[in-house]
């Protein structure tokens, strides 16, 4: 890579192709448009030699898979030893009809469950609260005590497979009930495997799914971290999400930036706290976005695994090798899908799903080709699951380790992303760090910004959305749509009517006001709010103390 005479004969061979064979190309037939660029605009060279990675040292900036700085991946073997978790995310209605849903799915061969909340459950309200009217169901599942959790897990060994919940505010109260339902099966806390996704401040830069204000938001997080650290050794207690930063409208390279950032503040909490970086950090997970430009997506998944090694290693002094590990689930564009020619979603979810493989993912959701119109159908989520498989099965695509290792475009590509990235940490430490920039609107305006670009370029035609701006066809959609239980809602209502009835109401206010303690003492959340989850408090009523303590968060105004 280094051998700068070799170098210089190449890009005197460089200067003669251009004048010999390009320009004469170019006269003959010119190219489709003037410049080409990745969905994020970073512009494309017409083509890639060793020039482009002339300053790249192969075991400084590479290193074979499992070495330092894990660029090629974080294991040796790839997927020759283990595949992938197929991790499809599901959860609609009902308790009852979403573990149906997990039980077909892991009949057809679904490796790990994931979990989607309804809306009412991501912002802390349970079914019967006026708040909740109208939504329950409707975007995953209702979840309002243990015992929901239970019928959520019904016949599934939680030692046996591992869970995901995509769940933020409530992250902590969800996660007691998971684990009080566990311990009902008989289960030691020490043998449950899954991930929390407990990433608050994506929620203040990107979703808006927030209840309180960031300092205690990110205090609840630091207690799930020590607690996970201490007590479930198996678990991921911190998945820090880009994936609802691109759905948002950033770019590959802000997605990026943005996420890391969150999740080295997350590293600097942790560490406030007095936990030891070895002991905690193994256990930060990531989950990004794999949208449509098949190569950029590649190498932003690789340029990521080479900053956080290197952030973990000589920014905070990790010692042990796991530490330094960026492990990621990935999940295909929700974004990108159509509602107009649903059915060539499972194209752009197959390219997708590709490039996160290539990119060396851990684990992979595959959306259906439904969901522009309503949650997936049994036939759509199969259809999903099988676009896994069969790039498992039958492309070959695993059979060596990072494939595209080398590649003169994907290598250059990873260096720009990884320097742009970086680019973007020094704007956010200029502005004092992650808390400061979100008080001060810098994330949410470079997202919108980056939004509002790409639209403008698809409303000019420029950015072409097969089905939608070319290629458009007047057939009417046909495709067997989702129906929920209609009783599903009347079943929910009567279980917290029952729970609320049968439990023991000097169990339940000794519970809350243990967790009210902890909340004013600062003392960890966890433990109490275990103990509040086996007093069958809800959802609800766990949110409003906290809310009393903690108060609420009103984004400012950002002009």
């Amino acid at each position: 890579m280094n051998d700068y005479t070799r170098l210089d004969d190449l890009a005197q061979y460089h200067q003669k192709w251009r004048a010999q064979r390009l320009a004469p190309a170019l006269k003959h037939m010119p190219e489709r448009k003037p410049g080409f660029s990745t969905v994020s605009g970073m512009e494309i060279e017409r083509v890639y030699t060793p020039l482009d990675t002339a300053d790249q040292d192969y075991i400084r900036d590479l290193g074979h898979p499992g070495d330092y700085p894990f660029t090629r991946g974080i294991h040796a073997t790839g997927y020759r030893g283990k595949p992938w978790t197929m991790r499809m995310f599901a959860g609609f209605g009902t308790a009852e009809e979403t573990n149906a849903r997990y039980r077909y799915l892991v009949d057809q061969g679904n490796t790990g469950l994931s979990v989607a909340f309804d809306l009412p459950t991501l912002m802390g309200y349970d079914t019967d609260a006026p708040e909740a009217a109208g939504e329950f169901g409707k975007c995953g599942v209702a979840v309002c005590s243990r015992r929901d959790m239970e019928i959520l897990f019904a016949d599934i060994a939680l030692d046996k497979i591992s869970t995901s919940m995509t769940i933020n505010s409530p992250a902590a109260i969800l996660w007691a009930f998971y684990i009080a339902a566990a311990e009902k099966q008989g289960l030691p806390r020490s043998a449950l495997r899954g991930t929390l996704q407990n990433d608050i401040l994506k929620e203040y830069i990107a979703q808006k799914e927030f209840i309180f204000p960031p300092a205690p938001s990110m205090r609840l997080v630091t207690d799930t971290v020590e607690f996970g650290a201490q007590h479930l050794p198996a678990w991921n207690t911190l998945s820090v999400s880009g994936y609802h930063i691109r759905e948002a409208g950033s770019t590959a390279v802000q997605e990026l930036a943005f996420t890391l950032a969150d999740g080295l503040e997350y590293v600097r909490w942790a560490l406030a706290r007095g936990l030891p970086i070895d002991e905690f950090a193994p256990r930060i997970s990531f989950f990004f976005n794999l949208h449509n430009d098949f190569f950029e997506e590649i190498a932003k998944l690789r340029a990521a695994r080479r900053i956080w090694a290197r952030a973990l290693r000589e920014r905070f002094g990790a010692q042990q090798e796991r530490s330094w590990l960026m492990r990621f689930h990935t999940q295909t564009a929700g974004v990108s899908l159509t509602a107009q020619q649903p059915q060539i979603n499972l194209i752009r979810v197959a390219l997708q799903a590709l490039a996160g493989v290539l990119g060396g993912t851990q684990s992979l959701h595959t959306n259906s080709l439904d969901e522009a119109l309503a949650l997936p159908s049994e036939q759509a989520v199969t259809l999903a699951l099988r676009t896994q498989q069969i790039i498992l099965e039958e492309s070959g695509v695993t059979n060596t380790v990072d494939p595209l290792g080398g590649s003169y475009f994907i290598e250059a590509l990873t260096d720009r992303i990884e320097s742009e990235v970086l680019a973007y940490f020094q704007r956010i430490e200029d502005l004092g760090g992650v808390l400061p920039a979100i008080e001060a609107g810098f994330f949410q305006r470079e997202i919108s910004e980056a939004s509002y670009r790409q639209q403008r370029e698809i409303d000019r035609g420029e950015r072409v959305i097969v089905g939608v701006n070319r290629y458009v066809t007047r057939e009417p959609v046909s495709v067997p749509l989702l129906k929920m239980d209609p009783q599903g809602y009347a079943r929910q209502m009567a279980r917290l009517h029952d729970l609320r009835a049968q439990r023991d109401p000097a169990r339940l206010a000794g519970a809350l006001a243990e967790v009210r303690a902890a909340c004013v003492e600062e003392r960890n959340i966890m433990p109490p709010l275990i103990a509040a989850a086996h007093a069958d408090a809800t959802l609800g009523e766990l949110i409003a103390v906290m809310r009393q303590v903690f108060g609420i968060y009103h984004e400012p105004l950002h002009l």
